[in-house]
């Protein structure tokens, strides 16, 4: 059930056209026609949506990473007042669903981008902040949860040899928490590449004037229109392949990491 759709996909994006629609569900290529990949590459335009997409997440995933467990790691070992109010005004964020927010959202960014136009509407820049406050909220809630097993007694030792909080948080916490990093980094990661809701809003040039920075799953969107009026089948099917493939060598990469991370918090 999860195995099929998946070489489906992958083994189609090989084959021609004639042969998708002659033979829909079969899993023969009869040949490898690997110039679908470079025409979706090209013509398809995939190649802009792949460079805009990783400098979104990778500037999203970086700073919801360093933003999240930063704040979770205070909320989690320091005792002052208003800690928990602080925490649960965190994780007030997961009950509210994007698509209440996305007027005011809508309308904030583009007010914003009238006096800055980096964080205004179609700038990446803008998305990457609005990825940070749309991840940042569960990010803090699993690290919360797993810095608060973390054992006590190491960063006592650390205060006592002398070590600030910045540097028992950078070189003693941190590294002690990798497991838990891995796993809500792979999280984050595949929530905001396969994000479309917020990049359809916000990555639009209302003015003409500019071209819009279309991250993948906008450019999908596109691709499945194009190369279904052109009849082009098997170049969507390899554009989809080459948009589903790095995400799933990702999870396939540090699959025992995410476990490991999922796993040692609840057993602690």
């Amino acid at each position: 059930m999860v195995l099929y759709p998946i070489l489906w996909v992958v083994i189609s994006s090989f084959k021609e056209d004639k042969y998708i629609i002659k033979e829909p569900l079969s899993l023969n290529p009869h040949s490898l026609q690997w110039d679908n990949f470079a025409r979706a590459w090209t013509k398809g335009g995939l190649g802009e949506f792949f460079f805009n997409t990783v400098i979104v997440v990778g500037g999203g995933v970086i700073l919801t990473m360093l933003l999240g467990s930063m704040a979770a790691y205070v909320l989690a070992r320091y005792e002052f007042p208003g800690n928990r109010a602080i925490y649960f005004l965190f994780l007030s964020g997961l009950t509210l669903p994007v698509y209440l927010a996305v007027v005011p959202l809508f309308k904030g960014v583009a007010n914003t981008g009238v006096s800055f136009p980096l964080l205004g509407l179609n700038s990446r820049v803008m998305l990457i902040l609005v990825y940070v406050a749309w991840s940042l909220s569960f990010t803090i809630f699993f690290m919360h949860s797993f810095f608060r097993t973390l054992p006590t007694s190491v960063a006592e030792a650390a205060l006592v040899d002398g070590a600030s909080h910045s540097t028992l948080f950078f070189r003693v916490m941190l590294p002690m928490a990798k497991p838990g990093l891995i796993s809500i980094g792979i999280f984050n990661v595949l929530g905001q590449w396969n994000q479309w809701y917020l990049p359809t809003v916000l990555m639009q040039d209302l003015s003409g004037a500019g071209k819009v920075h279309e991250v993948l799953a906008q450019g999908l969107i596109s691709l499945s229109v194009q190369q279904g009026y052109k009849s082009d089948w098997s170049g969507l099917f390899a554009g989809l392949t080459m948009a589903m493939l790095p995400v799933l060598i990702v999870y396939i990469a540090f699959q025992r990491q995410v476990q490991a991370g999922l796993t040692s918090g609840i057993s602690k």
